[in-house]
């Protein structure tokens, strides 16, 4: 038996590991705009539009300097980001 998600449903955040904490804050506050809420030292970060405690958390916690998983691995593929103007994007 399958029950459908209400229409008013969304998603409250992601969380992802990144290699570089840094690099990863540029993109998100700097190209798409969002706004660090919280940081903890070179380990974490959580970034939010609006008033939201977070949209996106990022970590270095078992990432940090790692790579891309090679091709034909599991893992995050794809998101998207529907911004009023995303700026410097390229």
């Amino acid at each position: 038996m399958t029950h459908p998600v209400a229409p008013q449903a969304r998603i409250g955040h992601v969380h992802l590991k990144v290699a570089d904490l840094d690099r990863a804050i540029a993109f998100y506050s700097g190209v798409l705009g969002f706004s660090v809420t919280q940081r903890y030292g070179a380990g974490a970060a959580f970034l939010a539009a609006g008033n939201y405690h977070h949209h996106i958390g990022l970590n270095t916690w078992e990432s940090a300097g790692g790579t891309p998983p090679p091709k034909g691995h599991t893992g995050l593929y794809h998101t998207a980001f529907f911004v009023s103007e995303p700026r410097n994007a390229r």
